[in-house]
């Protein structure tokens, strides 16, 4: 067992028992939607963006106390997103994480709801940290515009405007960097604002995150044309139309630019005296084959 499994696994004992917390029946009349919440949010998955906020806290000298509420509001995020990508107007899937996608489970009013639910609710829970005001207002920020039109929504349209058409790189890349490189910067800052680290470190998780952010999209463009269903968890193939960068740049380029935005992810850790855990989490994310 490599020491990063190990830390993710201890890491996954914590952060799940977290979750599962979170909506205990409260006897409420809308208990349905905490039910629906619930399902997507406690379906599993590789917990990555909330593992960033307590690495990085961490590598900042932080505590995982301090790093809780961050976490748990980046996944709540998360999982909103996923619910409503997974939607008949969105990608229409039937399948995430192994299991049928919420609006298979609860219809499509209620999955829509739970993903609103979601959203709305990662706000009380990161407001309700542990910290300074000053930094839970800084989490707040970081979160909100990472996560809204000018982050990972505003990637969501760019991605549903361009399905007729070619894109060129700069277009895909714009996608991309918002889609899924914004959620992932805002768990690496966010996990640094929580432990109080300096603007230095700050550049540095920042120069991280987005360099692990692509390499982490090429991977999952690459994997939705080589990869094993039953291990991701969804239909792969799906993508085949799409303006992902296997289809701008073919398979072999697209491996080479994992490798290299990996090695800078990694060269831009040097402002941190013991880096070496969020080394190999980057490798391994490189590498990755679900």
């Amino acid at each position: 067992m490599t020491r990063l499994t190990e830390v993710w696994q201890d890491f996954n004992l914590r952060f799940e028992n977290g979750l599962k917390e979170l909506y205990v029946q409260h006897g409420e009349p809308q208990n349905r939607l905490f039910e629906a919440m619930s399902y997507s949010l406690n379906a599993g998955g590789k917990r990555l963006r909330p593992f960033l906020v307590y690495q990085f806290c961490r590598a900042c000298g932080g505590t995982e106390t301090a790093a809780d509420s961050a976490a748990l509001a980046v996944e709540m995020i998360h999982t909103y997103s996923l619910i409503h990508d997974d939607l008949p107007a969105m990608d229409n899937d039937d399948y995430r994480r192994g299991k049928p996608t919420n609006h298979k489970v609860y219809g499509e009013a209620m999955a829509i709801l739970a993903g609103d639910g979601l959203l709305t609710d990662a706000f009380r829970v990161l407001t309700q940290a542990p910290l300074r005001p000053d930094r839970i207002a800084s989490c707040v920020g970081c979160l909100a515009i990472n996560a809204g039109p000018w982050g990972m929504v505003g990637g969501q349209v760019l991605d549903m405007l361009s399905e007729e058409r070619e894109l060129t790189e700069d277009e895909v890349r714009a996608i991309q960097t918002r889609k899924t490189g914004c959620l992932i910067k805002a768990a690496c800052c966010m996990g640094v604002i929580c432990a109080g680290g300096s603007i230095e470190q700050m550049k540095a998780a920042m120069d991280y995150a987005d360099r692990v952010g692509l390499a982490f999209q090429i991977r999952d463009d690459v994997l939705d044309v080589t990869g094993d269903a039953a291990k991701l968890g969804k239909a792969v193939g799906v993508d085949g139309e799409k303006n992902t960068f296997v289809r701008l740049w073919g398979l072999e380029r697209c491996e080479a630019l994992i490798r290299r935005q990996t090695e800078e992810a990694c060269e831009a850790l040097s402002a941190f005296e013991r880096p070496e855990l969020l080394r190999e989490l980057a490798e391994y994310l490189a590498g990755r084959d679900h």
